[in-house]
């Protein structure tokens, strides 16, 4: 490993395919595989060798939709069979009784759901395809019936934000161990979105709420994703209260002290083999196909970059915070066309550069 990095995550696409059409997708995923096919079974066992060799991160199974894949168990038992955690993020509506039986035959520790309303007529908008809401509440159900653990992820845009506690509400009542409330990074689709990203003013709001909301729940663990400034939130309230909250932990979360991760802790491996520093960074460090997920890992330029916090600009480069928050390199990329600048979407003057403008 390389200093204090290593790779505890992976989320690996496994296909571009999906049955729905979902208006943030990152990958802008469609009912074909087009200029992205699935790469073949034999090498995805040996990509899972390459990462076994290496080190016993969790992976998560993800695309499009996983389940789209015949040989989707086949990839997950060989993984669980090195030895390595293997999970499965799913948008819920292929999800059937046998496919329970398969998820846990296979050795998938972990499911993900994608829930983006609290009903159907804002779950299916956002998801571009009615009744998506119901099957993924059915298949909710079937994870309950079969004694599968499953987490809950939930995607917000002005088009939703109104449904965030609602939301929130639904997947405990569903029996979640976790709750993830992402905020919307624009890459693929999300791209002809920008102007339903919720302004920096009510992301602050939001991720205050979350803060409240945070502290009173003791039954599942709540994380907002894509937010790394929450983390400069919480160290500035429990300054302001005195105390501190204990955080409860998931035994597979990626998170809890520490913002921005791309590259640092996490990683996304597309369907072409680039390994890029996550889902929403659509920059490569390097391809799978070419060398090992190691040399990539250790060695790439672009990951050392965004572990040096020396090299930040702008804002983030002058914050006190820079180590707990770090600003989301993603939005920066995407919205600054430099992964190093400034964070837009937060809104925190740093303590250094108030002082000069006196």
């Amino acid at each position: 490993m390389i200093g204090n990095f290593e790779p505890k995550w992976i989320a690996w696409e496994i296909t571009r395919r999906c049955n729905l059409a979902c208006v943030h997708c990152r990958s802008s995923s469609g009912t074909e595989a087009g200029e992205h096919p699935d790469f073949s079974t034999e090498e995805a066992y040996r990509i899972i060798d390459d990462i076994s060799s290496y080190a016993m991160p969790v992976v998560v199974l993800s695309g499009g939709e996983p389940l789209l894949r015949g040989d989707v168990f086949d990839i997950a038992r060989y993984g669980t069979d090195r030895g390595l955690r293997m999970c499965l993020a799913t948008n819920g509506t292929l999800v059937t009784a046998e496919i329970c039986g398969k998820i846990k035959e296979a050795g998938i520790r972990m499911v993900s759901l994608s829930l983006d309303g609290a009903s159907g007529r804002v779950h299916d908008d956002f998801r571009k395809q009615e009744g998506a809401f119901t099957g993924t509440i059915n298949a909710a159900g079937l994870f309950r019936k079969h004694g599968i653990e499953f987490l809950v992820n939930s995607s917000f845009t002005r088009r939703n934000q109104e449904d965030i506690a609602a939301v929130y509400r639904l997947a405990k009542d569903l029996g979640a161990a976790a709750w993830y409330m992402f905020m919307i990074v624009p890459t693929g689709r999300g791209m002809d979105i920008m102007e339903e990203l919720i302004p920096k003013e009510d992301y602050e709001e939001i991720l205050e709420w979350h803060y409240q909301m945070e502290k009173n729940e003791d039954t599942m663990l709540v994380r907002p994703t894509c937010a790394p400034h929450y983390y400069r939130i919480v160290l500035q309230k429990q300054k302001e209260e005195g105390k501190k909250f204990e955080r409860r932990s998931l035994k597979f979360s990626t998170g809890g002290s520490k913002g921005c991760i791309a590259g640092q802790m996490i990683a996304l491996i597309d369907v072409d083999g680039n390994v890029l520093p996550c889902s929403y960074f659509p920059k490569a460090a390097g391809n799978i196909r070419v060398k090992s997920f190691r040399d990539i890992w250790e060695d790439s330029d672009l990951f050392r970059e965004l572990r040096d916090f020396r090299k930040y600009r702008g804002r983030c480069g002058s914050c006190e915070y820079t180590h707990v928050c770090g600003g989301c390199r993603a939005r920066a990329y995407a919205m600054c066309g430099d992964y190093l600048d400034e964070d837009p979407f937060c809104g925190h003057v740093p303590r250094r550069l108030n002082r000069q403008d006196r």
